[in-house]
């Protein structure tokens, strides 16, 4: 049996736009030879739909959809995923489900069994976890058809479930599995994924086909790689990463031997890739083209406005270049280089004058002093040109602070932390370095001054970020520790860390929760990224 892989990028609720993409694949497949063609979880509406689930007629659309398909399976199978009401009263109205098209009709649906609550997941919330189980014959074969975290309860010291959708399929002598998925990246993911799934080939003696989203939904990024495994465990074809395609695999050639054919799958890469991937998709899908970001001469500014020209077009992006008397010559110089250098638009617009203007104003009630009310007026400031720029042309505003200074609140509420769309707001300040590396791999795009000048806010004469925060190296590391790896004062203490300046660095992230609750959606590349997989109260003492 010649099967399809369908890894499309879709818009979730875009009925219209995803049936015709949907008819498309299948007629690319059908010309291709196949027999049957697999799309990924939810392809009818896109992943995650969230509380549209809760819309009637958003059912309803999705169910229209199913409709015009089946007269497309006349000759070809096509395997699908909708949500599709729940007919028992009991539970959730919903039922998260994989359907089989052919002959013009269904054959065959599986409600999904394992659902997902956790992390950025909340699918108990909507579904109604599956209670029955069968495998479906379909030309010769006896398939085993799950829905993407059906697989993921083997492979795991802890199993996160009791029941194994799996083990009630095998009950039915299944020689083939059929996974339907929608996987968000994170830059560990894509090795995780093909850990469990060679899991399960070894728990079961069956090949698998994975079919995997490409693209990106707001903040959470899909990156295909789409997979085919032998029963040895062997990739026998593994999708590109972040990219629509349509590729085949013919199950005879399991009966031959064949190489593992894994693709590389390297951390910061696969981050430039699917920050790239993230913005172009933002934007697309939302329908808007160009973006503004202030450049300050740094380096997130720098790696923003690369990856922003790299997904957007260099004429789609405007920089504006806000120096005050803090700012150094070379920052200038930097930022106006690193313009030539990508070929993007670039306006000076100083703001000395406003600033002197707007202390003047407040200096009888401020008095004479000069602290953080005075630097943080400056990016404010800053901020008001942006968004000038902003609603007049309709550039959407890319913020550029990193997860170190997220983390620990370094950064001004209304000023540098505003924006619609945060671009590195989920890599650590050492890994933008790396990014810069990767970026400069071939020729010097972001100037090497960039990379070699001591990061400063230059908010005030000779200011540096190790001035108020640890040096990046050490804080990176004890702040991974804590928002990835979820790990205790106590822990991090334990692995050699100075106690106080441990505990000096969590009580800055807790104390900052306010200002995260504030931010735009995050690109998510790791593994606890902030937004809705990181949920942590606001006013609690728990570090205190």
């Amino acid at each position: 049996m010649k099967i399809a892989l369908a890894q499309i990028n879709v818009t979730i609720g875009d009925f219209d736009g995803t049936a015709a993409k949907i008819k498309s694949y299948v007629q690319q497949a059908r010309n291709g030879g196949a027999q049957l063609v697999v799309f990924p979880e939810l392809s009818i509406t896109g992943y995650p739909p969230r509380d549209f689930l809760e819309f009637d007629d958003f059912v309803e659309r999705a169910g229209t959809v199913l409709e015009q398909l089946k007269p497309l399976s006349r000759d070809i199978g096509i395997l699908v995923g909708l949500p599709t009401p729940n007919p028992q009263p009991e539970g959730k109205n919903l039922h998260n489900t994989a359907v089989l098209l052919y002959g013009g009709r269904e054959i065959h649906r599986q409600h999904k069994t394992l659902l997902p609550t956790y992390d950025i997941f909340d699918e108990y919330r909507y579904f109604e976890p599956a209670v029955s189980w069968n495998v479906v014959e379909f030309e010769g074969h006896r398939l085993a058809v799950t829905i993407c975290e059906d697989l993921w309860n083997l492979g795991n010291e802890n199993p996160l479930y009791t029941v194994n959708p799996m083990a009630k399929l095998m009950a039915q002598r299944p020689d083939m599995i059929i996974n339907l998925s929608a996987s968000p990246f994170d830059y560990r993911h894509a090795r995780e994924r093909i850990r469990v799934l060679r899991a399960n080939v070894r728990a079961y003696d069956l090949p698998i086909v994975y079919v995997n989203y490409a693209g990106a939904q707001t903040d959470l990024i899909f990156d295909g790689g789409s997979l085919v495994i032998d029963k040895e465990g062997n990739i026998r074809k593994e999708l590109p990463f972040f990219e629509e395609k349509l590729d085949f695999f013919d199950t005879e050639n399991f009966t031959r031997p064949g190489q593992d054919r894994e693709r590389p799958k390297e951390k910061i890469p696969l981050i430039h890739d699917a920050l790239v991937t993230g913005i172009r998709d933002y934007f697309g899908k939302i329908g808007f083209r160009s973006a503004v970001l202030g450049l300050s001469g740094g380096l997130d500014s720098a790696v923003t406005a690369v990856l922003a020209a790299e997904a957007l077009g260099p004429e789609n992006i405007t920089a504006l270049l806000m120096p005050s008397e803090f700012s150094s010559e070379s920052s200038v110089t930097d930022a106006l280089a690193l313009v030539r250098n990508l070929g993007i638009r670039a306006e000076s617009l100083p703001i000395s004058p406003v600033f002197d203007a707007t202390m003047e104003m407040l200096r009888p009630y401020l008095g004479q002093g000069f602290d953080v009310t005075e630097e943080n007026i400056q990016p404010r400031i800053r901020m008001i040109y942006l968004m000038a720029f902003s609603n007049r042309f309709g550039h959407v505003l890319l913020n550029t602070s990193n997860k170190s200074e997220l983390s620990v609140g370094y950064g001004t509420l209304y000023g540098d932390l505003a924006g619609g769309l945060s671009v590195l707001g989920d890599v650590y300040k050492t890994e933008v370095y790396a990014l810069a590396r990767h970026i400069n791999r071939e020729r010097e795009v972001i100037p090497q001054n960039i990379l070699s000048k001591p990061p400063s806010a230059e908010l005030r004469p000779g200011q540096k970020d190790t001035d108020t925060l640890p040096p990046y190296e050490i804080l990176d590391p004890v702040l991974h520790l804590y928002i990835e790896e979820r790990q205790s004062p106590s822990d991090i203490i334990r692995q050699g860390y100075d106690a106080a300046l441990v505990r000096r660095i969590l009580r800055m992230v807790n104390r900052n929760e306010f200002k995260r609750y504030q931010l735009a959606p995050v690109l998510r590349v790791s593994p606890k990224a902030f937004g809705m997989g990181r949920r942590m109260p606001i006013v609690a003492k728990y570090l205190e």
